[in-house]
């Protein structure tokens, strides 16, 4: 998944300089012979789409209000054809930018949504592993505890997207829900059903109780690091797309077009319809007028290095996949030093927030957790992420 090191990641890595790119359109060899008649200008006219044949004389003739094609001699150009001249350089320059921004565009976004597709997948699958914890070792506490691991795992996955949330509170939203369960369904396995009045105070007193210890923060450290890797990542990705938007959109100033309209249209008022001008010259027009563009080059290649270093991080020591599945573990890890600790917690609760009224409630006998589920529940852990992992690469 993140560890995807496909060849389109890598096209990236192309010099930022679009103008340049931009530009071999314009540049080529020298060729066309000159025409003491208008009609190759008229015929240019017409295929380029530049504007009304009308505007193109039949023959040169003199214009002495040209202003960017100035000749000494008679020319096939007129002041309104230099005006629609300007406007065809606008044009093209744009759709030229267009086209070579499409490919890294549609790369890019097929890269987000074969990551949000992916961590999608992982979490559902992270979600169902984490539940059924709850369903094979804590029945009795089951069906009420599926709630909280499912807002749990939609947290998880809003903050991916970039919601504006942290992974601590996250993770603590899901403890402060949990542990009115483990205190009335394991603690304190026949107590009556708690009121929602103190049930709030359980969850309200949860972090000042601490009846998880370590464990509840050290489930966050594990995952902070590896979604805080896969959220950046997916949010340079989408920052990627916003540069080439912004790429797209940038205006040409009035010197840029006269620059273009002399470099690429004036032959043509001779006649020149097919000469081009020389590559030094073409690259020159083209830097003056995208100066402000081929500024972003140093900060695209520094783009282009942190996506790398990001991939490089969820291939490794920051493994989403690694840490969506360890929350089963951390969740368990969690009720045990709650359990072990039970009588200590009852006394401090019962100071906090008093005792709730006696109602016998019978559970089911399964407030001890097996040695052997806990080893099984590893073992599955492992070769559901050595699967994962192989399908990825």
């Amino acid at each position: 998944m993140a560890g995807d090191r496909s060849p389109g990641v890598f096209l990236c890595r192309r010099r930022f300089g679009l103008l340049l790119l931009a530009a071999a359109g314009l540049c080529g060899g020298v060729s066309g012979v000159k025409n003491p008649s208008c009609h190759e200008v008229r015929t240019a006219f017409q295929i380029r789409q530049i504007g009304p044949l009308k505007l193109v004389p039949d023959v040169p003739t003199a214009d002495s209000n040209l202003q960017i094609c100035q000749h000494k001699v008679q020319t096939c150009c007129t002041r309104k054809m230099e005006e629609s001249y300007q406007a065809a350089v606008r044009r093209e320059r744009m759709e030229n930018i267009q086209t070579l921004n499409f490919e890294l565009k549609y790369m890019i976004v097929g890269h987000i949504t074969a990551f949000q597709a992916a961590f999608e997948s992982l979490l559902r699958f992270a979600e169902n592993h984490t539940t059924s914890l709850f369903e094979t070792v804590y029945r009795s506490m089951s069906k009420e505890a599926a709630e909280p691991v499912k807002e749990l795992f939609t947290d998880i996955s809003l903050y991916l997207l970039g919601a504006q949330t942290t992974v601590e509170s996250v993770l603590f939203r899901f403890f402060d829900s949990l542990f009115p369960l483990v205190y009335s369904r394991l603690i304190n396995p026949g107590m009556a059903s708690l009121s929602e009045e103190y049930t709030e105070c359980l969850r309200l007193t949860r972090q000042d109780i601490n009846p998880f210890g370590l464990c509840s923060k050290e489930a966050v450290t594990k995952l902070e690091k590896s979604l805080w890797a896969s959220r950046t990542f997916n949010q340079a990705l989408g920052i990627g797309i916003e540069v080439l938007n912004a790429t797209e959109h940038a205006t040409l100033t009035k010197e840029c077009s006269r620059a273009l309209v002399k470099m690429q249209y004036c032959p043509h008022c001779q006649g020149l319809t097919l000469i081009r001008p020389c590559e030094g010259y073409c690259l020159n027009v083209m830097r003056g007028c995208f100066a402000s563009i081929s500024e972003l080059d140093s900060q695209w290649r520094e783009y282009i290095y942190t996506l790398e270093y990001l991939t490089n991080e969820m291939a490794g020591s920051h493994d989403l996949e690694a840490a969506l599945l360890g929350i089963r573990n951390s969740i368990n890890d969690a009720i045990l030093h709650a359990q072990l600790n039970g009588p200590h917690l009852s006394a401090t609760v019962d100071k906090v927030c008093g005792q709730p009224e006696e109602k016998e409630v019978r559970p089911l006998p399964d407030n001890i957790v097996q040695a052997k589920e806990v080893t099984e529940t590893q073992a599955l852990t492992m070769t559901h992420s050595n699967t994962l992992s192989s399908k990825r690469r």
